[in-house]
């Protein structure tokens, strides 16, 4: 699932033209935990007559056992598969026919449900989740029909597009050691297709446990009616033993990594370049979220500015850091800052590199200007507000937060701890990380004409 934040004119404006300590805002917010285990935040939003739920579990792609690539993203499609209670399609009608909407979402440290519906609904919505966390309809056909869908998505998103994902998948896989963070999180086709009713119960009974979930709520309400609705539905789900958290940790990279793969239906080729990042909540991972938005975000961009414009070495270049598969704030271990740069055919990968380290190299010894840093920090700080301006939207950082460290107060800092990212720190943060020793590239070619010549793509 993809969510845009919306931008509003006057936060921007006010962003841009107050100091940042004007700015500073903290919504009521409230968190508890159940008996059985499950985290429950409730946060005040009375704008208007809706509500938007969050539930997270602490099960993503990175954490799934090995043997069972795919299942986290299979799961989430379970989920909506019914229980004995409430069968398939219920959960979509009961959202949907007061103007609500539903989605799922996983990533690599989270799988999440989230909902959004006025207020009247919050009592039915409240009950379907709990029922979902008791159990499911697990029947073989239900298996059997999401275990198609999400091969589908594969054959569609990877095999069938051009570049698969490649700055997704395969990147990841070169830049990483161990299989938490290097496998193939769409899942390979044997294990997706070897997988038993019996297989898919027990990954439920272990990760879809109330203690290992956080359920946070944004809306008109009170939080003591919320606390005493939730514990209505879901204080009777009893907790369950969950496996211990892999070990993610990788060894340092003491060496560049770099690739070549073809690709049969890419007209034109493509770079793709990961460096390792610090952890999540390191002194230093607020100045790579800056410096990743710096050198990507938009035409305005340094890498787009040099590369695409002045050079014209590059026809398009994205990224950023937790680049394509979530945020700079939100991930629960090693993760990459990635470009993806698609080039013309007549130009070359050394070429394209030249331009590309020569940007990062003046951005290293000079830092950039404090106007620079200001575009870009407003630029963050207004979609971080926006972010929390909507409910289902505020639901679901709250609850990442809560999940990853036990406290949702980053949630409400975030904007303000960017404002004090100084030129400075991107200088020395680019000088640190963003050195060959510690990156992979992965150049991805279109393939011969003949279809027998060439090494086939890791994603294909």
């Amino acid at each position: 699932m993809k969510r845009s934040f919306l931008l509003f004119a006057l936060c921007a404006v006010l962003l841009v033209t107050l100091p940042a300590q004007a700015q500073e805002w903290k919504a009521a917010t409230t968190m508890k935990k159940l008996p059985n285990g499950l985290t429950v935040v409730v946060s005040e939003d009375h704008s208007a007559p809706t509500f938007g739920i969050c539930v997270s579990y602490g099960i993503g792609f990175r954490l799934e056992p090995e043997g069972r690539t795919g299942f986290a993203h299979l799961f989430e499609h379970m989920m909506f598969e019914g229980t004995p209670v409430a069968p398939k399609g219920i959960f979509d009608r009961v959202t949907e026919s007061g103007g609500g909407a539903l989605n799922g979402d996983t990533r690599y440290d989270f799988t999440e449900y989230i909902e959004t519906a006025p207020l009247p609904a919050l009592d039915a919505l409240l009950w379907l989740e709990a029922d979902r966390m008791k159990t499911l309809d697990f029947s073989p056909k239900n298996l059997e029909n999401q275990r198609n869908v999400v091969e589908e998505e594969v054959r569609v998103n990877v095999m069938n597009q051009p570049y698969g994902l490649f700055f997704a998948i395969d990147l990841p896989g070169k830049a990483f050691d161990t299989y938490p963070n290097a496998h193939n999180f769409y899942g390979d086709f044997k294990d997706l297709d070897s997988a038993k009713i019996e297989d898919v119960q027990k990954f439920y009974e272990q990760y879809y446990a109330p203690n290992n979930a956080v359920l946070a709520i944004v809306g008109d309400f009170t939080p003591s009616e919320v606390f005493e609705k939730v514990e209505k539905y879901f204080a009777g789900i009893p907790s369950r033993s969950t496996p211990p958290r892999p070990n993610v940790e990788e060894k340092p990279q003491t060496a560049e990594r770099r690739e070549t793969e073809t690709d049969k239906l890419a007209r034109v080729p493509a770079l793709a370049i990961g460096y390792r990042m610090p952890p999540a909540r390191s002194p230093d991972a607020l100045a790579g979220a800056v410096t990743g938005e710096l050198l990507h975000n938009g035409r305005a961009s340094l890498l787009y500015q040099v590369l695409v414009k002045d050079k014209k070495v590059a026809l398009s270049v994205n990224g950023g850091l937790n680049w394509p598969l979530g945020n700079p704030f939100e991930y629960n271990g090693p993760t990459l800052m990635t470009s993806f740069i698609v080039y013309p055919p007549n130009v070359t990968e050394d070429q394209v590199l030249a331009a590309y380290d020569a940007t990062v190299k003046d951005l290293a010894a000079k830092g950039p200007s404090q106007d620079e840093l200001d575009r870009i920090v407003a630029k963050m700080r207004a979609d971080l507000y926006a972010q929390l301006e909507i409910p289902i939207n505020r639901a679901s950082a709250l609850s990442h937060a809560v999940l990853f460290t036990g406290s949702f107060d980053s949630v409400f800092t975030a904007p303000s701890d960017l404002a004090k990212v100084t030129p400075d720190q991107v200088r020395a943060f680019a000088t640190k990380y963003l050195v060959s020793t510690n990156r992979t590239i992965i150049n991805r070619v279109p393939a011969p004409a003949n279809p027998g010549a060439g090494k086939p793509g890791g994603a294909q």
